[in-house]
């Protein structure tokens, strides 16, 4: 009997995964997951090497039993009804899964005959996602020709081919060029338009910054800060005024411009010959920083007026600095 649409299509609960303890915490799986994933959105999992995000994916995906803690997708028990739950999702790893000897068609549509379609409802449905990825015209060539972005989209159209209510997507861009990404992203983004809901896991938090509507950021197994992008940014700190200028000498002066202006909440880079400035007036700010300078006779090199990267707020909850610096490398 089928479910009725529910507010969330992923749900984890103090989903607990033990392989095995160390000083730190009960082992690099996870220790108290908790998730929902609105249904209908792209949802980004983010954290370090090790946060537990392979193995929230595996669980959520009946790969994996958790053992403790309960989780639900498109409102079944992944625990106890592993099958209901496997007849709904799809899962885009982030290798691409497609023969390079067959056409992008061949693949397409021996997948819908492993997903148990007729021949005719294979072929039909391998038509309708070539058309929805932009793979027509490349439909009939052996995939081994095929760019990196267009064997990422075929891998997606693959993922489709039972059209699934909840799609999990594991690092889809790693390794691919600038204008590679970019297809894929629109790729994603129209799989949202068409009202699946994407889990998507990735190394490249700009891309999680374009395509998810919230994020969950991991560390030791468990979520640490969760929200809109723009929630996580605010939460850091807001928008920064940040002004560059073009010597050492320039810098002192120009701090005691801006100090008058900033207080103690200043930061001075003198490496880079950076101030950087946290503002809640933004067009204000700028223009009594820009008539301080007028007025002192100092032209900076730049100022710019921007806000927090989720690069920066990563490396902030995650504590990713701290960690390279004692391990020697720089972040």
């Amino acid at each position: 009997m089928e479910k009725k649409q529910r507010p969330y299509a992923i749900q984890a609960y103090d989903v607990k995964k033990h392989f095995g303890k160390t000083e730190k915490n009960d082992g690099p799986g996870l220790n108290g997951l908790t998730l929902e994933v609105p249904t209908g959105s792209i949802f980004g999992l983010l954290g370090p090497n090790g946060a537990g995000k392979t193995t929230a994916v595996k669980i959520l995906t009946t790969l994996l039993k958790l053992d403790e803690g309960s989780a639900f997708v498109a409102g079944y028990d992944v625990s106890k009804e592993g099958h209901c739950v496997r007849s709904r999702i799809g899962l885009a790893g982030q290798y691409a899964a497609v023969d390079e000897q067959l056409t992008g068609r061949q693949n397409l549509e021996m997948f819908g005959r492993l997903n148990r379609l007729t021949l005719k409802q294979a072929r039909r449905r391998c038509e309708q996602l070539l058309e929805q990825f932009d793979l027509v015209q490349a439909g009939g060539k052996p995939v081994g020709k095929y760019s990196g972005g267009m064997r990422r989209r075929l891998d997606l159209a693959a993922s489709l081919i039972v059209s699934p209510e909840v799609l999990f997507v594991d690092e889809p861009t790693t390794g691919l060029d600038p204008l590679a990404r970019q297809e894929v992203w629109q790729a994603i983004r129209s799989l949202k338009k068409a009202g699946t809901t994407v889990l998507l896991t990735t190394q490249y938090l700009e891309e999680a910054d374009l395509l998810a509507d919230r994020i969950s950021i991991l560390k030791e197994g468990r979520v640490i800060r969760e929200g809109t992008p723009e929630t996580l940014k605010s939460e850091f700190g807001g928008d920064r005024l940040e002004i560059t200028l073009l010597s050492s000498e320039d810098v002192a002066v120009a701090a005691g411009v801006v100090r008058e202006l900033a207080g103690s909440s200043m930061i001075v880079d003198e490496q880079e010959n950076r101030i950087s400035v946290p503002v809640s007036d933004r067009t204000g700010s700028l223009i009594k920083v820009a008539s301080a300078f007028a007025g002192s006779g100092l032209e900076p090199k730049d100022i710019v007026l921007r806000r927090p990267t989720l690069d920066e707020v990563f490396i902030h909850f995650t504590g990713e600095t701290d960690r390279k610096q004692k391990e020697g490398v720089s972040p």
